[in-house]
């Protein structure tokens, strides 16, 4: 057996694994990605990850002591079995005690929003610009909505498993209906999906949010202009909750729509106007890490 740390980030269109010498820098001794395949069913899935690590240990000749996995959704802490997954043949599913029997080894769970968190707070942005927070907010805004907390260095996933799920909290009507069941959650109101259906609803032209933020910022589209004023208010509304509940020292913003400027300006802004404070003095962060951070997240749960 050996003390290095290994990690799976598991995709429903890829599954990334690595093997980290330690926890104190991104540094790989090895990185491999193969096709999750997971159209093919959940047993599948289990034998492709399998595969993986069969693949990690011949290339480095190294054996894991144990395991940690990022997965598309919530094992359940009371349950054990899967649920919230986007990868639907998950849910359900007792996924880390079939881990565990299948690799022989134990098996380390969390949910992808957590994984960034945790790898955004020992690995990148939080490390190099708070090295001594106490507790992280890792936020993804992309497709979705999710967020990830971080205690003392530790992911906490709360009694239900759902610690740090804003992005199904209340936040506009204007959002509409949710696939949760609910009406205008955060997710509805300030994915990259929901920004770009809201330009379309006030404009009648469908275009790239990236594009949105060029017409914008180019001053020549008064939608774009009214749709990223729009998400910079929400963005601010959005995350006083958070501030105003838990107070966090860091909030780092990853995904797609993350990438927008205007998030730390004018999102920061509205921000100040909605907490219970006469000032912002978290952190609000971009992330180092990119793409990679799912797959640093899930072997720094290993360290954790």
């Amino acid at each position: 057996m050996s003390n290095e740390l290994w990690g799976i980030d598991l995709g429903g269109t890829k599954t990334e694994g690595i093997i980290l010498s330690s926890v104190n820098g991104p540094q790989s001794i090895i990185r491999l990605r193969i096709n999750t395949e997971s159209d093919k069913g959940y047993d599948h899935i289990i034998n492709q990850i399998a595969g993986l690590i069969e693949q990690m240990k011949a290339t480095s000749g190294l054996v894991p002591a144990k395991i940690g996995f990022g997965t598309p959704g919530i094992s359940d802490p009371l349950t054990k079995r899967m649920k919230n997954c986007n990868t639907t043949s998950l849910n359900g599913k007792f996924f880390q005690k079939d881990l565990e029997e299948k690799l022989g080894v134990p098996a380390v769970i969390a949910n992808d929003a957590n994984c960034f968190a945790l790898a955004e707070t020992t690995l990148g942005a939080v490390r190099e610009k708070a090295p001594g927070a106490k507790m992280v907010f890792g936020i993804i805004m992309g497709t979705g909505v999710g967020g990830g907390v971080v205690i003392d260095g530790k992911v906490w996933n709360g009694h239900h498993g759902i610690g740090g799920e804003w992005g199904h909290n209340f936040l506009d009507e204007s959002g509409g209906h949710c696939y949760c069941g609910k009406t205008g959650c955060v997710e509805t109101v300030i994915s990259g999906p929901a920004t770009e259906k809201f330009y379309e609803s006030i404009s009648g032209k469908k275009i790239s949010l990236k594009q949105i933020v060029e017409n914008h910022r180019a001053k020549n589209d008064p939608a774009a202009t009214r749709t990223i004023e729009r998400l910079t208010y929400f963005f601010g509304r959005a995350i006083s909750v958070i501030t105003n509940i838990l107070d966090p020292d860091v909030i780092v913003v990853g995904g797609g729509v993350g990438n927008i400027d205007e998030l730390y300006s004018e999102g920061i802004a509205s921000l100040q106007k909605n907490i219970f404070n006469d000032a912002v003095h978290t952190l609000i962060l971009k992330p180092s890490l990119g793409d990679s951070a799912g797959v640093f997240g899930a072997a720094a749960l290993v360290a954790s």
